[in-house]
C-alpha cells in the first residue's frame, strides 16, 4: 500500500510539472484538436530507463481534478492500448489512420496518466540493451519516475 501512494503522488508531481516541450499540439488524424491540454514525453528512472507517459487533462478542471494513473496489465502491454482503444479522449478508427473523440473518456472527470511500464514495453526503453526485468525491478522504476 505505501508503495502504491509512493508511485501516486509521483504520478502526481508529473501533472504538476509536465515539461512544456513534451505538450502534445496537433495530432493528425484528428479533424478537430482537443480544448484540453495532453503531454507526451520521458521519464527518466534509474539504470539509464526511459519510461514513456502520455499525461491527458482532464476536460472539466485539470488542477482540482483527482490523477488516475492507468498502467496496462500484461505483463508487456502497451498502456497506449487503453489511451487509444479503451478510455482515452480519441479511438483509433478501423482505417488505423483517422482519430475520433470518445465520448466515454475518463479525461472528463480526471487526469490521466498512462505510463509505458516496464522499460521494452510500448516507448519506454533502457541505454542498456541487456537490461533484465522483474517484478521487483518494475516496482523501483516506478517508484522512482
Amino acid at each position: 500500500m505505501v508503495l502504491l501512494l509512493c508511485c501516486f503522488l509521483s504520478s502526481l508531481l508529473v501533472v504538476m510539472a509536465a515539461p512544456a516541450a513534451d505538450e502534445v499540439k496537433f495530432l493528425p488524424g484528428l479533424q478537430k484538436q482537443p480544448s484540453f491540454r495532453h503531454f507526451s514525453g520521458y521519464l527518466k528512472v534509474a539504470d539509464g530507463k526511459h519510461l514513456h507517459y502520455w499525461l491527458v487533462e482532464s476536460q472539466k478542471d485539470p488542477s482540482s481534478d483527482p490523477l488516475v494513473l492507468w498502467l496496462n496489465g500484461g505483463p508487456g502491454c502497451s498502456s497506449l492500448d487503453g489511451l487509444l482503444t479503451e478510455h482515452g479522449p480519441y479511438l483509433i478508427q478501423d482505417d488505423g489512420a483517422t482519430l475520433q473523440y470518445n465520448p466515454y473518456s475518463w479525461n472528463k472527470i480526471a487526469n490521466v496518466l498512462y505510463l509505458e511500464s516496464p522499460a521494452g514495453v510500448g516507448f519506454s526503453y533502457s541505454d542498456d540493451k541487456n537490461y533484465v526485468t522483474n517484478d521487483t525491478e518494475v516496482s523501483d522504476s516506478d517508484l522512482s519516475s
